[in-house]
């Protein structure tokens, strides 16, 4: 089944890249951001072979015209600006000119797609927004009702309560969820919890739910304190080895008996040195070139950014509204120092292949990958929402 896509807020690509690897036929990608287009535009370029056919359209979503597009489409993906609700900037929401879910709907009401996949930061479910965000799951249900030009959003609110509860109404209707993710259990190697939401067209019938994830802490606690298998598959000396806390010893102890039996078992949280232990250290100028894998100096550890681990699954990487937050883009070492993620190292991070490359300088990059979805995450939702358009694809 080909699902012919379009993606919004399309940023560097995680999410773009990810639901092709799981199956969508991307038709336009739309972004604003001009080292974001560059990116995309110079992998196609460059003739990375799942970016070949696309097309990228460098344009504020308030101005696409989705009627000119002239294909149909089944699926609508995106990642609408996080700033308005992200836990380290302003969170001023509806308040807030960046927040762009109205045109979300929009895309969704002008386009009818059989399904869509939006993502968004932890901050969204934040107790102050939790009246806002019931709002835009409402008025993705009900694309239709449309807020009226001087319609205050409380007001609109209550119309779509009412609609909702009245359960009368045969327009145009989604069926929506949502959950909050952490992209470790999906075999991420970072902590990075992101809120998800996925709608399917009501009169497809479908019946779906997220995936579970195949990744657990406890499993990466037992690989390391149970088998001590995790330390010998990386060759790590005993004396960089991290002793476990009461707690984990116990967790991991619980994990190894409960699964004692053959039952198939998560897989370990895979961590920083899973994800990047085999690129050259950076700061080894002799070393073979490998693209946007310079060292930058300066990195320091301080309060509140102390840096990310090697045998832990990384600190989430950060954008940053004003250049990159040192502590989230470190990294310590064996011995103890710190410094910085190199752009490549980034992007394994999030789970972007090595033949994929950033434009523009460190900061712009870091920033490009700091605002992606990691790429196996996004696959994964992918992979699950098109097997479920296959399945009900004699209803549409």
């Amino acid at each position: 089944m080909t699902v012919n896509s379009i993606e919004l807020f399309t940023g560097a690509g995680g999410l773009a890249m990810g639901m092709q690897f799981a199956g969508c036929h991307h038709r336009a990608l739309i972004e604003w951001d001009k080292d974001s287009c560059d990116t995309l535009r110079g992998n196609i370029a460059n003739g990375y072979m799942p970016a070949k056919n696309w097309k990228v359209i460098q344009s504020r979503v308030r101005l696409i015209d989705y009627s000119s597009l002239g294909f149909p489409v089944q699926l609508i993906s995106g990642g609408p600006p996080c700033q308005p609700f992200s836990l380290g900037g302003k969170h001023q929401a509806y308040n807030d000119h960046r927040d762009m879910f109205p045109e979300a709907v929009r895309a969704v009401r002008e386009l009818k797609p059989k399904a869509f996949v939006f993502e968004n930061v932890k901050g969204l479910l934040r107790k102050s927004f939790s009246t806002y965000f019931n709002y835009i799951l409402l008025q993705l249900t009900y694309p239709d009702i449309v807020r009226a030009k001087n319609q205050k959003w409380l007001d609109h609110l209550a119309v779509l309560e009412k609609l909702h509860t009245g359960g009368h109404y045969s327009g145009v209707k989604y069926n929506v969820v949502f959950r909050l993710l952490n992209a470790a259990d999906y075999g991420v190697p970072q902590v990075r919890h992101r809120v998800v939401i996925v709608g399917f067209r009501e009169d497809l019938g479908a019946e779906w739910s997220f995936p579970d994830g195949e990744y657990s802490k406890e499993s990466l606690l037992c690989a390391k304190y149970i088998t001590g298998q995790y330390w010998d598959s990386h060759g790590v000396a005993t004396k960089y080895r991290s002793k476990a806390t009461e707690t984990e010893l116990k967790k991991a102890r619980d994990f190894s008996a409960k699964y004692s039996g053959g039952n198939k078992k998560p897989k370990p949280w895979r961590t920083v040195r899973d994800a990047i232990g085999d690129l050259p250290d950076p700061r080894n100028k002799t070393v073979i070139e490998i693209a946007n894998h310079e060292f930058r100096p300066g990195a320091r550890s301080y309060a509140g950014h102390t840096g990310s681990v090697l045998d832990e699954p990384s600190k989430t990487i950060k954008a940053g509204a004003h250049g990159v937050p040192g502590g989230e883009n470190t990294i310590v070492l064996d011995d103890g120092t710190v410094r910085y993620y190199t752009v490549r190292e980034s992007a394994r991070i999030q789970t972007f292949p090595d033949d994929y490359l950033f434009f523009g300088s460190w900061t712009e990059s870091m920033r490009q990958i700091g605002n992606a979805v990691p790429v196996k995450l996004a696959q994964m939702i992918g992979e699950s929402v098109i097997k479920e358009l296959e399945r009900v694809g004699n209803n549409a």
